[in-house]
């Protein structure tokens, strides 16, 4: 179970950084609008991704046994 919730943070963490990048780099390009998607929208799909990463890796450290 902790590999499982590893490898959603981890890749949780990666797919929300590049959607919070994606999104700064078209808003100072001066888009509003990807694929359909306003891009605050994209922005705060980006934060969403990253905060389950923080809670995925959360999760993991609370689960862990210390002796």
């Amino acid at each position: 179970m902790e590999q499982l919730l590893l490898w959603i943070g981890r890749l949780a963490g990666l797919a929300g950084a590049v959607v919070c990048a994606a999104a700064v780099i078209i808003r100072m390009s001066g888009g509003f609008v990807a694929g359909g998607f306003q891009v605050g929208t994209l922005l705060q799909v980006g934060i969403a991704a990253m905060v389950l990463a923080c809670l995925a890796y959360l999760a993991v450290l609370a689960e862990q046994r210390h002796p």
